[in-house]
């Protein structure tokens, strides 16, 4: 079973490493070999939710490299493959054989695989290492179309921002090291103070800078320029979703801090409501869709803030199976129509019933008409966080009734009939592109069945965790009404949704991103150029003058004397080897004589010193 955990992160990272490499003479066979290796991870993520393995290998002093699978990875594992094998399905027929196959599916699988490997992880090094692949990754995926310049500076965008708050995982880590813990993920609630705040901090900061909450949001408004499979595979089981799952994960580190918890809960339950408004404002569907992925993405750190790990990992699983369907359905309608603007898609949903049935699915789970899962997982967190305060709870329930509002004005405008000069008949889509549409589907209708409460407490006991307060019946009836309602609002007041289509700069955080950050620190680096310029140059410079003399005073100087000295001590060794030399007759009597001479000295000096 051991080998198997190691055949899982491995698979997708090696096959992917070797398409990246070949390169584009591993265009033809990408498509095929990166789907048939997302069946195979799929196989072994299955294997090892039931077998529970768990491996470790040396890779630093103190620090080993550590994977395991327990019941919330393994719940991890199941989900980020099945969607991953879903979106490159899809891209088989999205990313035609003109484009760069194999360094896109290559970049994918890289970057499944790098989620693998977060889920898995249980030491600090390995987190880190899949920390920043998948951020790697997701730069050159979004800026999969380099040439052009807008969609590189969006990747630029994502990825400067995300380091940004990587940055305090760093932080974290160092905090453990310093305490003296063995790197461990389950040792970090143990860590002592000071050190305990400092690695809650960094976890935080660099959750919500993944998850793009409040307030790195703005990054993920950028992420929308990379290709359709990319949008799908980012917001519904990978990069997005780590930092919410690594706050589930360490939802005991929360708890410990006595201050975390809160601030998690709280920043989750805003971040609901704000980009959920930002989500109903919206003119473009992608940028709807993306707003909502912050706003329901926010559900899910709400849950990890208040303890609701139950409800959590409900609302990532089905959120994933959702919004991923309504990624690609609008990658389809994108590549088919040509647009991705809501007053252009009217009638999108009637041209391709099997791509408009399966966007009001995504739709309606992200709405949460019941009894769709990610309703009944909303209520599950909120349950618990009634318990924490009321007031956390009303913040939520807003976040979930505004979900309702932007889900039915999407689904108002992909239905309402196309004026009569644009009805024509439309190409079906390729098999390729339906396929996963059905599966992820039939995904969002089979996962209803969390709403019933025995497959709720069986999740729970799966995840190993403290049995949590269900939501009572007033608490189903008043979430499903509130939805209802609101959604049957917006529908029957279609024609005034325009009025809510405005433009917007996603409240403008990038605005105030420039302004409170970007702007001094260019400013900062504009000053400390300047000293460079101005007093390190010339302190350089006046340096090497002075040097320059120093060696010229040395040449004139100190070799003369140099000089004379050398010339002095061989001047002697030539007197000396003249004196030497004179003994050296050749005449055996001479040296004779010689010999007698010295022992004769030899002789009087000794009789002299005794």
């Amino acid at each position: 079973m051991s080998a198997l955990l190691w055949a899982l992160v491995a698979l997708p990272l090696t096959v992917g490493t070797l398409l990246a490499v070949v390169g584009r003479p591993a265009d033809r066979y990408a498509p095929g070999v990166a789907v048939g290796t997302a069946v195979g991870a799929l196989g072994l993520a299955v294997a090892v939710a039931f077998g529970h393995p768990r491996v470790e290998a040396p890779l630093l002093e103190g620090l080993p490299a550590g994977l395991a699978v327990d019941g919330l990875s393994g719940l991890m594992v199941v989900t980020v493959t099945a969607v991953t094998a879903a979106v490159l399905l899809f891209g088989v027929a999205d990313i035609g054989p003109g484009e760069a196959r194999a360094r896109f599916f290559g970049l994918m699988l890289l970057f499944a695989g790098a989620m693998l490997t977060t889920v898995t992880a249980t030491t600090l090094p390995v987190l880190l290492m899949a920390w920043e692949v998948m951020g790697a990754t997701s730069w050159a995926l979004i800026g999969h179309w380099w040439r052009d310049p807008e969609r590189g500076d969006a990747a630029n965008t994502a990825f400067l921002t995300t380091r940004a708050a990587d940055l305090g995982l760093y932080l974290a880590a160092g905090a453990a090291v310093a305490s003296g813990q063995s790197g461990s993920l389950a040792e970090l609630p143990g860590a002592a103070d000071p050190w305990q705040a400092l690695i809650t901090a960094g976890v935080i900061v660099a959750a919500l800078g993944k998850s793009a909450q409040l307030p790195f949001s703005f990054w993920l408004s950028r992420a929308m320029r990379g290709p359709s499979p990319v949008s799908a595979l980012l917001h519904s089981a990978t990069m997005v979703v780590a930092g919410a799952y690594l706050l589930l994960r360490l939802e005991p580190l929360l708890a410990r801090s006595g201050w975390g918890g809160p601030l998690v809960a709280w920043t989750g339950a805003v971040t609901a409501v704000l980009l959920g408004l930002v989500a109903v404002a919206q003119t473009d569907l992608k940028q709807l869709l993306a707003a909502s992925t912050c706003a329901q993405i926010g559900f899910m750190v709400l849950a990890a803030g208040t303890g609701a790990v139950t409800g959590g990992t409900l609302q990532l699983i089905a959120h994933a199976a959702a919004k991923s369907l309504a990624f690609l359905v609008a990658g389809a309608w994108l590549t088919s129509l040509g647009t991705k603007a809501l007053p252009a898609l009217h009638g999108a949903a009637r041209r391709h019933r099997t791509a408009g049935i399966a966007f009001t699915v995504a739709a309606l789970a992200l709405a949460g008409i019941p009894p769709l899962s990610l309703w009944a997982a909303k209520d599950v967190l909120l349950a618990e966080a009634l318990e924490d305060s009321t007031a956390l709870y009303v913040v939520g329930l807003a976040g979930a009734v505004i979900s309702a509002v932007y889900s039915a004005k999407a689904l108002w405008f992909v239905w309402q009939p196309a004026p009569a000069a644009d009805r024509h008949r439309e190409e079906p889509l390729p098999l390729a592109t339906r396929l996963p549409l059905v599966i992820l589907a039939v995904a969002c209708v089979a996962l209803t069945a969390t709403s019933f409460p025995p497959v709720r407490e069986a999740v729970g006991r799966v995840l190993g965790g403290e049995a949590q307060p269900g939501p009572r019946t007033w608490e189903f009836a008043l979430s499903g009404v509130l939805a209802v309602v609101v959604s049957a609002v917006v529908w029957i007041r279609g024609p005034h949704l325009r009025a809510l289509a405005v433009q917007t700069q996603w409240l403008h955080l990038e605005t105030a991103a420039h302004a409170l950050l970007v702007r001094p620190v260019m400013r900062l680096a504009d000053a400390l150029a300047a000293f460079d310029d101005r007093v390190l140059d010339r302190a350089v410079d006046g340096t090497a003058r002075g040097s320059v003399r120093l060696a010229r005073w040395t040449d004139t100087q100190v070799e003369r004397l140099v000089d004379g000295a050398v010339e002095g001590v061989a001047g002697g060794a030539r007197a000396l080897g003249r004196l030497a030399r004179r003994p050296q007759t050749g005449q055996l009597h001479q040296y004779l004589a010689q010999a007698v001479a010295a022992f004769t000295v030899l002789a009087v000096v000794l009789v002299l010193v005794r």
